[in-house]
């Protein structure tokens, strides 16, 4: 097991950082560095209250620390805790709504986690969250050929508060070194992404991406949802939803929690089937630009 740190602090201060304005983009634009880069960050969605409310419901979760470091702890699975606040973020209107422009289809809501990179964190190392033949971290849940995970910031990111890095267009690569089971220390094109809290960063689910130590003496706070659109189902059947615990979300949030194992995939289509359409603006380079 590799513990030691993803990078020094004169490699974070040295460090290529993301300069792009994001509160002047509009949501093209977002759009196609989501598809492009690889990610895409919608500045200030949450307000300070609701930030404040995240915090109080989230210090009350029992977290645990990951193998290689006692200081990067998490919390899976709130959609089935006491956090009314947490579970209302999944229905988060701005993000439903960029979300449905970028997916195009019914969303399923696939995990709601919070992970803690604490003081003396060494990094998380560079991943993508495509585990397309399923994995023992991920599972077959994310063996889905299309996922985004929206990460939301409970606190700033500053170069020494865990920023999130990400290795720009790496999900295009057709190489092995793509091979989203890799797993990289560090990479010399690597990008740091600063924001304020209430900020969010959506990622592409092949990106690789991670984030640097934390050598602040305050924690770096995240909660990171998980969507797929219907047609995207797992490789394999997963254990579906306990009724009650579906009936027992907001009714706003219950359609977000269909059944994991939806699907939309026609295994005996046909060369040529009937109705096909002559126009799909999902696929049309000019997406990008409207």
């Amino acid at each position: 097991m590799d513990t030691s740190l993803t990078n020094s602090r004169s490699e974070i201060h040295q460090a290529r950082r993301d300069s792009t304005d994001w509160s002047s983009l509009k949501a093209s634009a977002r759009l196609q560095s989501l598809e492009l880069e690889g990610y895409a960050v919608l500045p200030g969605l949450l307000g300070a209250e609701l930030l404040d409310a995240l915090r109080e419901e989230t210090s009350k979760l029992q977290t645990t620390p990951v193998d290689y470091s006692e200081h990067q702890r998490g919390c899976a699975d709130l959609e089935w805790t006491d956090s009314p606040r947490v579970i209302q973020l999944i229905a988060l209107p701005a993000m439903v709504q960029f979300l449905s422009g970028v997916l195009g289809d019914d969303l399923i809501c696939t995990s709601v986690a919070y992970a803690f990179s604490g003081p003396g964190h060494p990094g998380i190392a560079l991943h993508t969250d495509a585990q397309p033949y399923g994995s023992k971290i991920f599972g077959t849940q994310a063996s889905s050929p299309c996922l985004v995970r929206v990460l939301y910031y409970l606190d700033d990111l500053t170069p020494e508060r865990s920023p999130f890095k990400v290795v720009p267009r790496s999900h295009l690569s057709l190489h092995c070194d793509g091979n989203p089971y890799q797993r990289y220390l560090s990479h010399d094109e690597e990008l740091m992404v600063l924001c304020p809290a209430g900020s969010a960063v959506i990622i592409n689910q092949h990106v690789f991406h991670g984030n640097y130590p934390n050598f602040s003496s305050e924690p770096r706070r995240l909660l990171a949802i998980a969507y797929r659109p219907a047609w995207a189902g797992p490789i394999a059947k997963v254990p579906e939803h306990e009724a009650e615990q579906v009936a027992s979300l907001p009714e706003n949030v219950q359609p977000f929690f269909r059944s994991p194992n939806t699907s939309g995939v026609d295994f005996d289509l046909p060369n040529r089937p009937e109705g096909m359409r002559r126009t799909a603006p999902g696929i049309a380079p000019s997406r990008w630009q409207e």
